[in-house]
């Protein structure tokens, strides 16, 4: 298996009707019990242990530092404490607070999100990992706490222009978790980014106590490292707009970093409830390499 098969893979086993099928059968599913919509959920993912997870180009993220990092602690799940990374290879370390933008599609939902999340290190595998405090999206979504959950964010924006620009706005229902962001992208390099956050971190992802259950709701994703390989810097003299308010209210101090993926990346994602550790990112090439589709059971709705 190599990057091109491997993308091709993924991409194949997004079904737009299935898609379409699953976005029914959440507003039916939304007015029973959240602990009947769960068992229904982990029970499917037991057969469909993997899930395809292609995040669309301009892929965006905003790096705000946080000055206090014992006040982040309420927020992390048991098991994980607050970690200092840096963004790109040789920066310096400090303590984050994170905003990401993107449009995604997968096999059970295809729209565009913002996802706020803290560093946090896993103590029982010392993995960088990234804790997801929040979220907003346009689409169906789920997660431990409150199952399967509607959209909400209508008339949103993530888009970027023919001059350079990216575009994210998007305020839920209650307009009190938002994200309003322009930047251009012209003047942006390619840089190194930092292995420890991007490749570990995302083989170790937790859904912090606002999104999930106290032990963390631990999954990984599955890549090739290349993924996560490198990314635009982009100047901050470049970013116009920087506005953010998540469910822990503004998300940190100064912003310290903007950062683009002008590309698509493929994953597999755990299904809810599925637990995948590589622990290493020799670990995580082995596994991808040795992916066959052919043997991978895709979300089916009957």
């Amino acid at each position: 298996m190599n990057i091109l098969d491997f993308a091709k893979g993924v991409e194949k086993m997004v079904n737009p009707m299935e898609v379409g099928k699953v976005l029914y059968l959440q507003t039916k599913l939304k007015h029973i019990p959240v602990c009947i919509q769960k068992k229904l959920v982990l029970s499917k993912a037991k057969k469909a242990d993997k899930m395809p997870f292609v995040v669309e180009p301009y892929c965006s993220f905003l790096f705000y530092e946080i000055e206090n990092p014992e006040k982040i602690q309420k927020y992390l799940p048991d098991g994980f404490v607050p970690a200092k990374t840096s963004v790109f290879d040789g920066d310096p370390e400090k303590y984050y607070g994170i905003v990401s933008m993107f449009r995604i599609h997968t096999s059970v939902f295809w729209g565009a999100r913002a996802e706020f999340y803290l560093v946090g290190k896993n103590a029982e595998t010392d993995l960088t990992s990234w804790i997801m405090m929040d979220y907003i999206s346009d689409t169906i979504s789920y997660d431990e706490q409150h199952g399967l959950k509607s959209p909400d964010v209508t008339n949103d924006v993530v888009t970027t222009t023919c001059e350079g620009d990216f575009i994210c706005d998007m305020e839920n229902f209650e307009h009190d978790k938002y994200i309003h962001c322009e930047f251009n992208l012209n003047n942006a390099k390619m840089r190194p980014l930092n292995k420890r956050l991007w490749i570990d971190g995302n083989t170790s992802i937790a859904y912090g106590r606002l999104a999930g259950e106290p032990d963390g709701d631990l999954f990984s994703l599955t890549f090739f490292p290349e993924e996560m390989k490198q990314a635009l810097d982009i100047p901050l003299s470049e970013v116009r707009v920087a506005d953010v308010l998540c469910g822990t209210g503004k998300i940190g101090g100064k912003l310290e970093r903007a950062v683009s993926f002008p590309f698509a990346q493929h994953m597999l994602s755990d299904s809810p409830g599925q637990k995948t550790h590589y622990g290493s990112e020799e670990k995580l090439r082995a596994a991808v390499t040795a992916v066959d589709f052919s043997k991978i059971k895709g979300f089916k709705t009957k």
